[in-house]
């Protein structure tokens, strides 16, 4: 088992803290990664790896097959030249989620995809009380108990939090039904260019049909086509490998999922590979849905430049023989790269954004379904409000209200804090990534959940940072405090200077 393996196209979505729990995975594609998004420069992800030589577990790799939902869906007639309230470029949760929630105010609302039919393909997971916050416990796939960490081969943490997977399915069936009932209309095509006037835009596709709107919402995710950024981009990344398998068996709880692997006793002491993740580390992340159907990824948290898809997966092969787990077929596979961190897009600007394109993604974790889905309401609400007759608001003004609403400045805050995190975690080994999950994970719950989840804001993301650095070893404490100082006074410098 020794092999790089092979993967087909697919389209976008995922699971946990992208490293972590509900992080948006990508397609694959035959030869490099997609980002999940769309692709921001691959060509500045080169890192030093061996190439994983052939093995028979990439033959198990199927080919692509693209499921569609079974709907009619009512089309946007661009002969009758109306211009729409919302016109949404792309069909992704968030992107459905606001279409929804716009449309059964009764305001008029095309959404713009050029597969709106296709069911979205890759794995979500999710926290279990996240998902009933927003009334989702319907699309809930899979559920467990709770969650396993292994710190290293002698320190094993369980998390009393409730896990899932979503069923994709009937997340975007539920999704896609709501709209339709609403009267939201669907273009199957590509926005290509979008041209600004005073009180409308005009949406250029590639099939030619423009389509008129009073306000532009892009969620199309890191393609970063229609919003627009100003500062240098240079995020981490987080990248990963998953497989979908049926195995003669594994040696994981079917009542837990296992959310972080940082064990390396499967890489052979002295090897190169060994050195290479005591740099840069990976763990793995399992779904065990039964005892011979298993999800696993084996996932690089964050990395600048990113590592090479070859070099987790190499890992990956290594760690499934030391588990003893033989793969009898592949149902799906998926690659997944997520630029994390990074500036914000320019604010305010014409053209609104949601999700990966408007710079959501959780910085330190990968997070980004619950977020977008939790922000979606923001957005919906702020757009009904500023076009009623209350407000009447059109154009640019308009444009700026809604972007104040989903960047208030405590959200800003909030992300600086995390921008400061994964600026520590790109500083750590192994070891020391060791260190600072060990010292995490024994947080009260209250401040771990709430990291993950993005609900602690300043000033409590200062008593968890002073939790932590309280728990850690004397150890991880130097460590931190040398490779965490100029992050920190990066993060002070630019609290400093944002203001509304």
């Amino acid at each position: 088992m020794d092999t790089i393996l092979r993967t087909h196209s697919r389209l976008e979505l995922s699971h946990p803290l992208r490293g972590f729990a509900d992080r948006q995975s990508l397609p694959s594609s035959p030869k490099q990664p997609r980002f999940c998004g769309r692709k921001p420069n691959w060509t500045s992800c080169k890192q030093a790896s061996a190439m994983a030589t052939t093995s028979p577990l990439l033959d198990l790799v199927p080919e692509t097959k693209k499921e569609n939902l079974d709907f009619d869906l009512p089309l946007y007639d661009p002969s009758k030249g109306l211009t729409v309230d919302l016109a949404i470029v792309g069909g992704g949760p968030a992107g459905l989620a606001v279409a929804q929630q716009v449309s059964e105010a009764g305001l008029s609302v095309c959404s713009i995809d050029p597969s709106p039919k296709v069911i979205w393909p890759n794995n979500y997971g999710v926290w279990v009380d996240e998902f009933e916050a927003m009334g989702l416990l319907d699309c809930i796939d899979t559920s467990w108990s709770g969650a396993t960490v292994y710190i290293d081969e002698g320190s094993k943490k369980v998390l009393d939090r409730p896990y899932a997977r979503v069923n994709r399915k009937q997340l975007k069936s539920k999704m896609m039904q709501k709209c339709i009932m609403n009267g939201v209309k669907f273009h199957q095509a590509k926005v290509i260019k979008v041209v600004h006037e005073e009180m409308k835009s005009l949406l250029v596709c590639n099939d030619g049909v423009t389509i008129q709107a009073t306000v532009v919402l892009d969620a199309t995710g890191f393609s970063r086509c229609l919003v627009q950024y100003e500062k240098p981009y240079n995020p981490g990344y987080q990248v990963a490998y998953g497989i979908l398998a049926e195995v003669e068996e594994h040696p994981f709880d079917l009542d837990k999922m296992l959310f972080m692997d940082w064990r390396d006793s499967h890489l052979k002491d002295g090897s190169e590979i060994k050195e290479r993740n005591s740099r840069i580390p990976t763990f793995l992340y399992a779904m065990p849905f039964s005892s011979e159907r298993i999800f696993l990824e084996e996932t690089s948290l964050v990395a600048r430049p990113g590592l090479r898809m070859e070099d987790i997966q190499e890992r990956m092969v290594a760690r499934l023989k030391h588990l003893g787990i033989k793969v009898k077929s592949i149902e799906e596979d998926e690659r997944c790269v997520i630029p994390m961190g990074g500036p914000l897009p320019v604010l305010p600007q014409r053209v609104v954004g949601i999700g990966g394109t408007a710079g959501m993604v959780h910085p330190s974790t990968g997070y980004m379904v619950a977020r977008t889905l939790a922000a979606a309401p923001i957005v919906a609400k702020s757009i009904v409000r500023f076009l009623g007759s209350d407000h009447g608001l059109l154009g640019r003004e308009l444009s700026a209200e809604v972007w104040k609403d989903l960047w208030p400045i405590e959200r800003r805050r909030q992300r600086e804090f995390f921008c400061f995190g994964m600026d520590v975690l790109l500083k750590l080994d192994l070891q020391g990534t060791r260190g600072f999950f060990d010292a995490f994970f024994d947080l009260e719950p209250r401040y771990w959940h709430g990291f993950l989840s993005s609900r602690l804001f300043l000033p409590e993301l200062f008593f968890f940072g002073l939790s932590l650095f309280k728990n850690a070893s004397n150890t991880s404490r130097l460590e931190i405090m040398a490779k965490g100082t100029v992050p920190l006074v990066n993060m002070l410098n630019n609290l400093l200077q944002d203001r509304d």
